[in-house]
């Protein structure tokens, strides 16, 4: 490996290729995808029945459509000139794709949640696309282009100082770095703002999977069953109980020793289909609830489909040929604690699958309620996490010594957010006037 020195002057090197101001300037190009047709060529292996469900939910709102979009904004990241310094990409890294969950030694940590698109690929596609979500939010919250900037220069600024110090830090250090939850609470000043900060810590320490006993399931002829609640939530018959059975013998073989041993101290109940997120709808997923000493000591995980990141045709391959792996390997490199029970599976027709714990203490921010000040300052915490997570995977001296330490990047990208939601709102109305017409199909479902 190249010297702290060599490694920086690299980074510094690119903007003579990438100018950082460069990076506030967006244009669709002549050639743009038609972004309808993108979301239909991404749904094309889905399950068909429950598409109208996503597009119901993507119609909703720009920020709904929004984050259903990620394929979308891929392609127009991909179109312009990039800085070639390669970290793991989450991939889809809008703000409410950062929340907090528990570690391990149960404590709740602050970070990105979500890595069903994570490929390596150039740093500021992932900041971007976190800069784009805040000044799609706070316009919907009813913000000033002003503020709505300020939010999202907020995160760029984050990001850059964090990646500045981590680039001065060693690398265990690095590697042990996190956002406890515990000290996000001094960030916020406001009485008012903490109080709702300190109920959504409280409520994320509640999301557990006693508490989802209670909410997702019932007893029918004297057995605890998972609720049939369609379409969003169904039981799965005979054959694809036997399905799930088979793939989770896989998924056991994909854990660390320990936690084969602590896996098999539980037995399956039941299983059943569930529909998830908003770009999501569509994949396949199943909720297993399994119980350890008792009834009352249930575990739900969740087994969802992994199909082919959004980035794909536009990165190198990932070293994973298997989809599942791809994520679950993102999601470890990229996370400060991870899921005790992550592994992946191939399933029917050879699709692949990994799982994850449904409930293990998460929680999301509640970003329609937030105020200028409260959004900005989630902002940089989210600008923070996105750091610390590139900083494990790729070089942070050269990303460090390329953002400087100027803020002419952090301003780019800034007006940058602003151009692109004008583009996310014209892609939503393009959406809203094919459902209205009939060419897509859209159903209301919370």
């Amino acid at each position: 490996m190249n010297s702290p020195t060599e490694r920086a002057r690299h980074g510094r090197a690119v903007r003579q290729r990438v100018a950082r101001g460069s990076h506030g300037r967006w244009t669709a190009a002549a050639n743009r995808p038609d972004p309808l047709g993108v979301l239909q060529q991404e749904a094309a292996d889905r399950v068909v029945g429950l598409l109208p469900i996503r597009y119901g939910r993507m119609v909703a709102s720009p920020f709904a459509f929004f984050r259903g979009a990620a394929a979308v904004m891929a392609a127009d990241l991909a179109a312009v000139a990039d800085t070639g310094l390669t970290v793991q990409l989450c991939g889809d890294a809008h703000l409410l794709n950062f929340g907090v969950f528990a570690s391990p030694e149960r404590a709740l940590v602050f970070d990105v949640n979500d890595f069903d698109e994570t490929l390596p690929g150039p740093f500021e596609w992932d900041v971007k696309r976190l800069a784009a979500s805040l000044a799609v939010a706070a316009r919907q919250n009813g913000h000033s282009d002003q503020h709505a900037r300020r939010a999202a220069r907020a995160a760029v600024q984050a990001y850059r100082l964090a990646m500045r110090r981590l680039a001065g830090m060693g690398e265990l250090a690095v590697w042990y770095e996190r956002l406890d939850a515990a000290a996000i609470l001094p960030l916020v000043s406001e009485p008012g703002r903490r109080k709702r900060v300190e109920a959504n810590l409280g409520r994320a320490r509640g999301r557990t999977s006693l508490q989802a006993l209670g909410k997702l399931t019932e007893v029918r002829d004297g057995h605890r069953c998972i609720v049939d609640d369609p379409p969003l939530l169904e039981p799965v018959g005979p054959p694809e109980l036997r399905a799930v059975g088979k793939i989770f013998a896989e998924y056991r073989g994909t854990l660390p020793e320990e936690r084969r041993l602590l896996l098999d101290r539980y037995r399956f109940v039941d299983a059943a289909r569930k529909v998830v997120g908003v770009g999501s709808v569509g994949t396949r997923c199943f909720v297993l609830l399994l119980t350890g000493r008792d009834e009352q000591d249930p575990l739900f995980l969740q087994i969802k489909e992994a199909g082919p990141s959004v980035l794909q045709d536009y990165l190198p391959a990932a070293d994973q040929a298997h989809q599942g792996h791809r994520v679950v390997a993102g999601q470890r490199l990229m996370q400060a604690a991870g899921d005790i029970f992550l592994g992946w599976m191939t399933g029917p027709a050879g699709r692949h699958f990994y799982c994850r714990q449904l409930r293990d203490m998460k929680g999301s921010a509640d970003v329609e309620t937030m105020d200028p000040g409260l959004l900005r300052q989630y902002a940089e915490l989210c600008g923070a996490a996105l750091a610390r997570a590139h900083a494990r995977t790729g070089d942070r001296i050269a990303v460090a010594a390329y953002l400087g330490s100027s803020d002419t990047f952090d301003r780019a990208v800034a007006e940058f957010a602003l151009h692109y939601a004008d583009q996310n709102t014209r892609d939503h109305g393009a959406l809203r006037t094919a459902v209205s017409a009939g060419d897509i199909p859209a159903t209301e479902h919370a």
